[in-house]
């Protein structure tokens, strides 16, 4: 039996994947959660394979979520779901521990294939997004700046992107302002920018945010 944690701040999202879930003979959902903090408190006390994890909560983003998991729970295989097309995320989340990621309007067969799929430990791309990273590795498709940031630049372009000043960002990541300023300069530096202004901008040209809110 494949257990399943949904993780998204939109019942109605839930209700839906629960509904999905629930005809199946051999996954079942252990748990629900809207925010980071409800999902590492229900994976502390319930079983749980794969996590289906949305990238836009409320009040944070799902790559926190993702490296919290990743450290506490190694053993959970996170499916990350997006609103978001594969071209935005996907190559970013892969390299930085998911192991799978599919726009939340995919069917529900490929949802459960996908499911199944990283429950046994493989990675798990939907066409587009194995499309995607073939054309990478051929030299067709260009990668995206931030597709090369690792897990802890991410995070830190994202909140500053979204209007964070380096000492929130140092208290929301638990890192010192020394450090959270490398990361700051590696981001500039690999994104040819020069300002947090501008980290703003490339965040929503490249459909990373919009209105300040990280996806």
């Amino acid at each position: 039996m494949i257990h399943v944690g949904i993780v998204d701040d939109h019942e109605i999202v839930r209700a839906g994947f629960r509904e999905l879930i629930n005809r199946e003979t051999d996954i079942i959902v252990s748990f629900e959660a809207p925010s980071g903090d409800d999902t590492i408190k229900q994976l502390r006390e319930v079983r749980c394979n794969v996590l289906l994890l949305d990238l836009s909560l409320r009040g944070e983003n799902g790559v926190d979520v993702l490296r919290s998991v990743r450290q506490r729970f190694p053993d959970t295989q996170v499916l990350v779901l997006s609103s978001y097309p594969e071209d935005r995320y996907a190559m970013a989340m892969i390299r930085n521990g998911a192991s799978g990621y599919l726009c939340k309007d995919c069917d529900g067969s490929e949802l459960l294939r996908a499911i199944r799929t990283v429950a046994s430990g493989r990675r798990y791309l939907s066409e587009a997004g194995m499309q995607l990273m073939a054309g990478q590795m051929l030299g067709e498709v260009t990668q995206a700046p931030h597709d090369a940031l690792s897990e802890r630049e991410l995070q830190v372009f994202l909140r500053l992107a979204a209007g964070e000043s380096v000492s929130e960002v140092s208290n929301h990541l638990n890192l010192s302002v020394k450090t959270v300023s490398t990361y700051r300069s590696r981001v500039l530096e690999k994104l040819d920018i020069s300002s947090n202004a501008e980290m703003a901008v490339y965040a929503l040209r490249h459909g990373l945010m919009t209105d300040g809110a990280p996806h």
